[in-house]
């Protein structure tokens, strides 16, 4: 017989901040070599080794291996969504440098949460889903008594719109082979930044890999989460989704 869930334990994982410096260099989804975990983390190579062992042990992080090189990525969507969770009810760090301010506004103007769109380009983009009929719902049922009006949704109330067929084939995204795989269609993150919804699930996951595909988005950094909306992204983004007020 089992007891409780030792929260603790898990918990006592991401009070290291080198720990979680590597956690979030993962968090875009990509496999990343030891090398490259280290210099995002600012550890040294015996360092970031003793972290990857802990994180691994908790099932947090999984280890591929290519030919003789060891690549580390998340265990899959769950523990992106925990750091995300986290991240909501965390003081934002101090910025103490023109390129830490540089850096925390590209990731809030748009970055990955894990495999799926965030930051305000994630937000814009869902809104405009919304707005267009491809979802539907974000009603206040699911608000309870004595939140406020501004207060987010503790659940996401979304389904497929009438027009989801028709926009998502604007978009370039094949709506029936996407809802034809084993993980769920639709799922939602609240966004740390934005505490508004952007779309996850294999739906978001279609998206972004849509976007990056099409060159509408790319990385601004090898190791870092951030996207930068390109101006061929910004026109499609316009005639597509009506967002014509994204800047690229």
């Amino acid at each position: 017989m089992e007891g409780d869930a030792d929260i603790a334990r898990t918990a006592a994982l991401f009070a290291d901040p080198a720990r979680v410096r590597v956690l979030l260099a993962l968090a875009d989804g990509r496999a990343l070599a030891a090398s490259v975990l280290a210099a995002e983390a600012r550890l040294s190579a015996q360092g970031v080794s003793a972290h990857l062992a802990k994180l691994r042990a908790a099932g947090l992080v999984v280890a591929e291996k290519s030919g003789r090189h060891r690549f580390y990525r998340l265990a899959g969507p769950d523990p992106a969504e925990l750091l995300e969770t986290l991240a909501r009810f965390s003081p934002a760090q101090p910025v103490t440098s023109l390129k830490e301010g540089t850096r925390a506004e590209a990731l809030r103007t748009a970055r990955t949460c894990y495999d799926h769109l965030a930051g305000r380009l994630g937000v814009a983009v869902t809104a405009a889903l919304l707005s267009r009929g491809a979802l539907a719902g974000a009603s206040d049922t699911l608000r309870r008594p004595g939140d406020r009006i501004s207060a987010p949704l503790r659940e996401h109330p979304y389904t497929l719109g009438p027009s989801a067929a028709s926009v998502f084939d604007a978009l370039g995204v094949d709506l029936d082979a996407v809802a034809a795989g084993r993980r769920p269609l639709l799922k939602f993150c609240l966004d740390w930044s934005e505490q508004r919804h952007h779309l996850a699930g294999a739906l978001g996951a279609a998206v972004a890999t849509r976007f990056v595909d099409a060159g509408w988005v790319r990385r601004r950094g090898e190791a870092q989460r951030a996207l930068r909306l390109t101006p061929e992204g910004a026109r499609a983004l316009a005639a597509r989704l009506g967002l014509a007020d994204l800047a690229a």
